[in-house]
């Protein structure tokens, strides 16, 4: 791999930190550097720009600096027909990287095919990239990566700016403004990705780009999405966990033998089947079920779930998920499982208990993807600053009221006739579950009309899918396809 690099310094922005040291914030700084991976067979040669650019405030100053990383193919003449992929990450708090150097990026992580960390660190291309279809900009919000808040003239910041669902919505759209004009991308089909948290924040910001800005766009993409403001609680809630639990302990072989021989794909329909049409009818009559029935539903329950009918019991059918990360091998080898990606296995100090020590799935994705990040933007794209990188940055406490960014989405897609959305989840996540964003799919449009613009794609993984190899590949097919089959080419948009 041939790089180049050159670096542009407009405007630096000193001031004093928490810890009374004097730091250097670039306002207006990008490192330019050449590249070429192959890609499904074939050499793609690109461009990746990495920089701060500013977000102002309505007098003109700058109140925060956001770091970027931007992709973009080489000998590309009609921008107007390359489609630009914006990528956030969640939290809140969180950075770019995840997505960044483990899923659609032109280079990732060195992990092994299941997505555990591996040593030497390093990076590696990533021939499943989308950037032969796509271009892409990784956006850190304030306080995330390198990206950060501006204090004022009396060295104050103020956090309703920026901490937020709604201030974060509206201050990342003024960005997206600035960032579409300079590179000159108005004319080009615009896609968000959002994972985690950023599905709430992509949902927000399709509206908000729609109405405040006048961008229009084509997808939105959720990977591992929340509950993006829907109402799920009480029996609805308690019975969308089933599948989950059913998926986990099929990876683990916790279930019956009859049904541990199935196919996963087999498996959950037969679950979902019975949370929708059994499960869900009888939690809705609490505590007024009959004794038989709540035996009767225990049973199919521990069945299903590798959970022990007597605790589903005690718990009122309504196990709590931290329960189960603990319990579900407690006499199976004593481990507890992960949160966000329950394949992982943790060691506690104790076996007894109800909740698991600690995230043992994260504990290994920042164990890999920390030293990775930190080298990949110093050695390899050149950008080099005595700034921290902050994998997870301090930005709570975090305002969640108003949270309507479902309805925002909705909104969105009813006024562009051209805005598909595609949900992708891991059967293994625990945090934001598959069978949840499925739910999300089913009531974001309760007219219906617009269900042919939604699809969901599931994979044998966790909350970051990409980390196995196989779905690293897949999901990237599926959004290549995703975004070639949203693109209208010259039909008008009209109903």
């Amino acid at each position: 791999m041939k790089r180049f690099s050159f670096l542009i310094t407009l405007l630096l922005f000193p001031f004093l930190n928490s810890k009374s040291q004097n730091v250097e914030i670039p306002m207006d700084t990008t490192v330019t550097t050449q590249h070429s991976v192959t890609i499904n067979g074939k050499s793609i040669n690109y461009s990746a720009e990495t920089g701060f650019m500013p977000l102002w405030n309505d007098h003109g100053e700058p109140i925060a600096s956001l770091f970027y990383t931007y992709y973009k193919r080489s000998g590309i003449k009609n921008i107007e027909n390359r489609p630009l992929v914006i990528s956030f990450n969640g939290g809140p708090g969180s950075a770019s990287v995840w997505m960044h150097i483990a899923y659609t990026g032109p280079r990732v992580l060195k992990i092994d095919d299941e997505g555990f960390p591996i040593q030497p660190y390093g990076i590696k291309d990533n021939p499943h990239s989308i950037l032969d279809v796509a271009d892409i900009v990784f956006v850190n919000p304030v306080n995330t990566g390198y990206s950060r808040a501006i204090p004022d003239a009396e060295g104050k910041i103020d956090r309703e700016n920026f901490f937020g669902v709604q201030a974060d919505i509206n201050y990342l759209a003024e960005w997206l403004n600035t960032f579409v004009t300079r590179k000159n991308r108005w004319l080009s089909p615009k896609y968000l990705i959002g994972e985690s948290y950023g599905t709430t924040r992509v949902s927000g910001l399709a509206l908000e780009l729609q109405n405040s800005q006048w961008m229009y766009l084509n997808g939105v993409i959720l990977v591992s999405p929340t509950e993006i403001g829907l109402d799920r609680e009480g029996p609805v809630e308690v019975a969308n966990r089933l599948p989950y639990f059913a998926a986990a302990a099929w990876y683990h072989k916790a279930l019956p033998a009859e049904l541990q021989q199935k196919d996963l794909d087999e498996v959950l329909p037969e679950v979902e089947n019975y949370a929708i049409n059994e499960l869900l009818p009888a939690l809705v009559k609490g505590g007024f079920m009959d004794e038989s029935k709540k035996n009767e539903i225990a049973e199919k329950m521990a069945y299903y779930s590798g959970i022990d009918k007597k605790v589903i019991l005690q718990n009122n059918l309504e196990v709590p998920f931290r329960y189960f990360w603990k319990d579900l091998l407690r006499e199976r080898g004593g481990f507890t499982v992960g949160r966000l990606d329950s394949r992982y296995r943790g060691l506690d100090a104790r076996e007894a208990g109800d909740n698991p020590d600690y995230n043992v799935e994260l504990t290994s994705w920042l164990h890999s993807f920390t030293p990775a990040i930190n080298y990949y933007l110093r050695e390899e794209l050149n950008f080099k600053t005595d700034l921290k990188y902050n994998m997870f940055g301090p930005v709570h406490p975090w305002d969640r009221s108003g949270n309507n960014t479902g309805e925002n989405l909705r909104q969105a897609m009813a006024q562009n006739k051209n805005l598909d959305v595609l949900i992708q989840a891991g059967y293994f996540d625990g945090a934001t579950t598959y069978f949840n964003a499925k739910y999300s799919m089913w009531q974001l449009d309760p007219s219906g009309k617009m269900k042919d613009r939604l699809s969901f794609k599931g994979y044998r993984s966790g909350h970051m899918m990409y980390l196995r190899s196989e779905d690293l590949e897949k999901a990237n097919d599926d959004l290549r396809q995703f975004i070639e089959n949203s693109l209208p080419g010259n039909e008008p948009a009209k109903y």
